[in-house]
């Protein structure tokens, strides 16, 4: 990794090496990538906090007495009603329209894994960002000068 932060530093001379064309062809695609890591986080962050909602409701869930009545979530704003039949089972959505029935502690440890798993892309997803924004900025720097300097020349 180490060695990954001097490859940031030592690429200046290679961008001052290029055209202008070829600088601003390269903070281009450094702010789209830039941009599409951007998007990448938000939903991370989404997904994230959707997944802490299910544990929290999951353990509220499992306070409730057997038989009590409650509005059940057919989507975000359609709600029936029922009965809790049993606390102890929960049906999880693992995605692409599949559901796996599971205990209520196999349902929080499934939440736990799925957000320690998004946490940890968050991050590496951060220090990918945080190096192509570097990248951005030094073209961005260099793209000026070079700019400046055409100006400048006779």
């Amino acid at each position: 990794m180490a060695s990954e932060g001097v490859g940031t530093l030592g690429r200046v001379p290679e961008i001052q090496k290029m055209s202008v064309e070829q600088v601003k062809a390269l903070k281009e695609q450094s702010d789209l990538e830039v941009n599409l890591l951007q998007d990448s986080l938000n939903n991370i962050r989404t997904a994230t906090a959707r997944l802490e909602i299910a544990s929290n409701a999951l353990h509220h869930l499992s306070l409730r007495p057997q038989g009590k009545k409650m509005l059940v979530p057919l989507t975000a704003s359609l709600y029936v009603p029922g009965t809790l039949d049993d606390a102890n089972k929960v049906l999880v959505d693992v995605g692409t329209g599949y559901f796996i029935e599971k205990t209520m502690a196999e349902g929080k440890d499934y939440c736990e894994r799925k957000i320690n798993l998004l946490k940890s892309n968050y991050d590496q997803l951060i220090e990918v960002a945080t190096k192509k924004k570097s990248i951005a900025d030094e073209a961005g720097v260099i793209l000026q000068a070079k700019l400046k300097q055409l100006a400048q020349t006779p």
